[in-house]
């Protein structure tokens, strides 16, 4: 347990280490400033605009920046869809892999439009090369852009003073993808290639094992995607069994990288913010909020799998088989990452909006797969997404700077700008759409034959399964309590739409924000202005973040982690 809790404490501090300087990189970036990769870069940007018609220097009002994203993200979405229905009569497509059905390319097209990457399909038996390449991994770029475009725009609403433009979307998006993501990736995909994961257009193998038997290998460009994967915050799994398969992660060091991967962006952006905001403090104290709820989160996670199920246990003692649960619940785990890296990457998987799994959240005990829940519900602040989770802990601060201002009886302020009743209007419809979406559908489900048909377990576990479905699409995130057959016309189709709500209908009231705050003008601190920086604020954030998520989804863990706990110390298992 000492080695483990090292490892964790490893993770966080290579984090912290990088946080810094990926953070003064990207705001070089987004402010136009010239970075080490501008004599090769530079010139295909200006081509890019010049190809697409883009002026550089037109910014936009908050308004024309959304309908851009939309339009974009609309047309993005249908394009994919149309590659997956007709994948089976295109090219690169060794297996002969068929076109989806239309509820299924309906759902893997917003899935991966939307940044949350969910998968009710085996990857290495419903898609093929081409579709892998051209449509997830092309989506992988550009969703993960949206989000640091989007997350870039609200920084320049919070730090500008009486300005009505808050920048220009295709600029921000071509500069994502061509200085930050794509660099990045392309070295993280040779780097995972050393440590063995798979890249090559070859068909799928055939091999005999030792037991006399035959078993196909699927090949693939693997590393490429997997890169982008993490970095982007996507998720989505080459293979169905995700990053737990040794052809997407098969070292400790390939899986160590991989988290950093996922990490790393979120993190740095917080440092990005505090230069926006010429106060480096404010980006810090984010972080810092970030880094408590994480260890609060992996605590729960790690505490719980390495103390294992106690009825198992019991059994073992019993029975006289030290195997069963030695030392903590192996179940749904691999070997080679054990119990401690499998609970970290399982808290940094849904901490941010990524998905990728090493581990099966659903053999987890019923708190710890509670814990990754509500990592979930709370709005994948803890970091979060790319981009993402920038702006979702901005919704919390400023509600947090709203709650100290009725306390001392003012005006609340953030950075200098007051927050009025039009920023808290559409804070709190940020933060209701999310939890209407998944306590909406899962209320359905739970209500219709067609969603109970998914279960794999009755029971409180069987509420948990569905729950998590919802939080997972509506909060972007794309894991699953794997026990839920969600590859049905009813999960395909709701599923589809809790992801369609919990990006774009969320996106709306948090540019509004943007364009409200960057047009009014900055007013001096006095002596009664909350301060934004200090342990006081990061206290109060982490306080509101942890009450309004206990408030809104208690009931309903109640009925699922929560009694399946107590349950199981009963001697019931589900």
């Amino acid at each position: 347990m000492i080695w483990g809790i090292a490892q964790l404490v490893l993770f966080f501090a290579v984090i912290a280490a990088l946080t810094k300087p990926i953070g003064l990189y990207m705001a070089r970036v987004y402010a136009g400033e010239r970075t080490w990769l501008d004599p090769v870069l530079r010139p295909v940007e200006r081509l890019t605009y010049r190809l697409a018609g883009i002026d550089p220097e037109r910014e936009m009002r908050w308004t024309s920046y959304t309908l851009a994203l939309l339009a974009f993200s609309v047309v993005s979405a249908f394009l994919l869809y149309l590659l997956l229905r007709l994948q089976g009569v295109l090219p690169l497509n060794p297996a002969h892999v068929p076109g989806m059905p239309s509820d299924l390319a309906f759902n893997t097209a917003v899935s991966f439009v939307s940044n949350t990457n969910w998968q009710a399909y085996a990857g290495e038996q419903a898609a093929s090369y081409l579709t892998q390449m051209a449509g997830f991994a092309w989506h992988n770029f550009m969703s993960a852009a949206a989000g640091l475009a989007i997350a870039v725009a609200l920084m320049r609403g919070l730090t500008r003073h009486t300005a009505q433009e808050i920048g220009n979307f295709w600029v921000d998006l071509v500069r994502s993808v061509l200085y930050i993501l794509l660099p990045i990736s392309i070295l993280l995909a040779l780097v995972l290639i050393s440590q063995g994961v798979i890249q090559n257009f070859a068909p799928y193998h055939t091999a005999t094992t030792l037991t006399g038997t035959t078993q196909v290998l699927p090949m693939g460009p693997v590393a490429s995607q997997e890169a982008i994967k993490e970095l982007g915050t996507n998720g989505g799994g080459f293979f169905n069994a995700n990053s737990s398969h040794p052809f997407e992660n098969p070292t400790p060091l390939s899986n160590l990288l991989e988290m950093l991967a996922i990490f790393l962006l979120p993190a740095g952006l917080t440092y990005t913010f505090g230069r926006f905001a010429k106060d480096q403090r404010q980006g810090w104290a984010l972080f810092i909020a970030m880094a408590l709820l994480f260890a609060c989160g992996l605590a729960v996670i790690y505490g719980y799998e390495q103390a294992g199920n106690p009825v198992l246990a019991k059994l073992g003692v019993e029975q006289h088989l030290s195997a069963l649960q030695p030392g903590g619940n192996m179940e749904g785990k691999e070997v080679r990452f054990g119990i401690a890296n499998s609970a970290l990457f399982a808290t940094i998987t849904t901490d941010t909006s990524c998905g990728a799994v090493n581990s099966m959240h659903d053999s987890f005990t019923p708190l710890a797969g509670g814990m990754a829940m509500l990592n979930i519900a709370f709005g994948e602040v803890v970091f979060g997404g790319v981009g993402s989770g920038f702006f979702g802990i901005i919704i919390f601060a400023i509600l947090a700077v709203f709650i100290a201002g009725l306390m001392v009886g003012r005006t609340p302020e953030y950075l200098g700008k007051k927050i009025e009743s039009k920023e808290m209007k559409m804070a709190m419809l940020y933060v209701l759409i999310s939890a209407a979406s998944i306590l909406g559908f899962s209320a359905l489900a739970v209500m219709l034959p067609a969603g109970l048909a998914g279960r794999l377990n009755a029971g409180p576990h069987g509420l948990s399964e569905i729950l998590y479905a919802y939080t997972s699409g509506t909060g972007n995130n794309g894991s699953a309590f794997a026990g839920i057959s969600a590859n049905t016309p009813f999960y395909n189709l709701t599923i589809g739409l809790a992801m369609l709500i919990g990006r774009f209908l969320t996106i709306v009231p948090l540019l509004a924000i943007a364009g409200s705050l960057g047009a009014k003008k900055t007013v001096p601190a006095t002596s009664g202005t909350f301060p934004t920086t200090g342990g006081l604020f990061v206290g109060l954030l982490v306080g509101v973040i942890l009450i309004v998520g206990a408030l809104t989804f208690f009931p309903a863990y109640a009925l699922g982690p929560v009694v399946e706990h107590f349950l199981m110390h009963a001697g019931r298992l589900w």
